[in-house]
């Protein structure tokens, strides 16, 4: 009888220390918390290094600040509306994924900045920030549309910054386009 009553015991305190564990608060920092911010120091990196981008040191700061204030914004305004639990239970802050949003507004910028030098640059940029995403999930702290999202909202975030940024320096100024009902145009003035 003693016995049977220890395996009982057993028995439910391990299980109530696997649904514990389920529910236990993150610990550990993750290469996660690293690879997000690999592209956009790639960018900066790059530049330093001479290889030649789209952009002067002046216009890349201003669009990469633009891009990610827009990102971070949109990311946490998401986050705290919408409340949506983590799979591991940790909280209500699962979506969107603010490290894939991260990553991949980095690699946007890295892909709009570099890819006239390589399309592997563009490449690799985007890897590292699937990396990061693939991870969020493998670490149970996303679903899979949550880091989707953050992937869109990194992306978008990123065409945003350099549209607002250039609007509101007179960057763009070097580009103009027509619509008529002949046909677009386009002027270039190097």
């Amino acid at each position: 009888m003693l016995r049977k009553l220890l395996v009982v015991l057993l028995a439910v305190t391990m299980s109530a220390r696997c649904a514990a564990q389920q529910y236990e608060p993150y610990h550990g920092d993750g290469i996660d918390d690293y690879l997000r911010l690999v592209p956009a120091a790639s960018v900066f990196v790059l530049k330093a290094a001479g290889v030649e981008s789209q952009s002067s040191w002046k216009r890349l700061v201003v669009n990469t600040a633009a891009s990610f204030a827009i990102d971070v914004a949109v990311t946490y305004g998401l986050k705290y509306s919408i409340k949506s639990t983590r799979p591991d239970g940790t909280d209500r802050r699962s979506f969107p994924s603010g490290h894939a949003s991260v990553a991949f507004c980095g690699a946007a910028i890295l892909d709009k900045e570099f890819r006239h030098v390589s399309p592997w640059i563009s490449v690799a940029g985007y890897a590292v920030a699937a990396g990061t995403a693939i991870d969020r999930v493998a670490r149970n702290r996303h679903h899979w549309g949550d880091v989707a999202a953050g992937a869109a909202i990194g992306v978008l975030s990123t065409y945003a910054g350099y549209w607002i940024a250039d609007k509101i320096t007179g960057w763009d100024k070097d580009v103009s386009v027509a619509v008529s009902p002949m046909g677009v145009s386009m002027v270039w003035r190097p």
